[in-house]
């Protein structure tokens, strides 16, 4: 999955109900129908939320 022109490597395998994952990105707006794509093809309940972690903005991933 490509977000903002950074290649990151997810092992949706090992993406469990109940786990999430953290990407960082300048404009979450922008790059959230990128993961909503990947995450709809996976046929994978989600919630995606716009934050702020450790002073870094980003995406926050959730799967439900």
């Amino acid at each position: 999955m490509i977000i903002e022109d950074v290649t990151y490597s997810i092992d949706w395998k090992r993406f469990k109900k109940g786990t999430s994952f953290f990407i960082p990105c300048l404009n979450p707006a922008k790059c959230k129908p990128q993961v909503v794509e990947v995450l709809r093809r996976l046929k994978m309940k989600h919630e995606i939320r716009p934050v702020v972690e450790d002073g870094i903005k980003g995406l926050r991933v959730w799967r439900i």
